[in-house]
């Protein structure tokens, strides 16, 4: 029996198919973006169970909610990528996540960080790393606690120390930054 062939559609075709409610949508959404998914997801949630977990949710709520998405305020991927990044934000700051972490034994968190530095997002791989790289040092910062650990503004100033103004004109500069580099 010969490996099942994975489903590559062109960014047209998916919303399409995905408009259509067609079976090959979802086999291509897992096929074409599921690895770039988790690694969002994994990024902020570091308990690789629940971080699957929090992929097939994102997976559901995308086909739930494709009727929400509109191409002309953004990319497919883009609104993907904000769905499971919300999802994984709102499972670390739940009540049941906050206490369940607090549980894991001294001795196993070694273990469970050392697990977690091998995980499948690789940002140097999309060349993130390196564009980020180019930013001042406190706007990476915050970049880094924003949208890679799922802090809020409020909790990014707290942790820096910085005004709230300070880190939102920060961000919005690291973006613009950013930005650049995809016009």
């Amino acid at each position: 029996m010969s490996p099942k062939r994975k489903i590559s559609l062109s960014e047209e075709e998916l919303i399409l198919a995905l408009r259509n409610r067609e079976k090959i949508a979802v086999e291509a959404l897992y096929d074409m973006y599921s690895a770039s998914l988790f690694g969002v997801i994994s990024r902020i949630v570091t308990d690789q169970a629940v971080a699957e977990d929090i992929l097939q949710e994102t997976f559901v709520k995308i086909w739930h909610s494709f009727g929400g998405y509109s191409a002309e305020k953004g990319r497919l991927f883009t609104w993907m990528v904000n769905i499971a990044r919300n999802l994984a934000i709102d499972k670390v700051r739940s009540k049941d996540f906050k206490n369940q972490s607090k549980n894991h034994e001294l001795e196993n968190n070694v273990t469970f960080i050392d697990e977690q530095r091998n995980t499948v997002y690789k940002p140097e791989l999309l060349g993130i790393r390196d564009l980020v790289s180019t930013l001042k040092p406190e706007q990476k910062s915050i970049l880094d606690l924003v949208y890679f650990k799922g802090y809020t503004h409020v909790e990014a100033a707290d942790e820096l120390g910085v005004p709230l103004g300070t880190i939102k004109t920060r961000l919005r500069m690291a973006i613009l930054q950013l930005r650049k580099h995809f016009n």
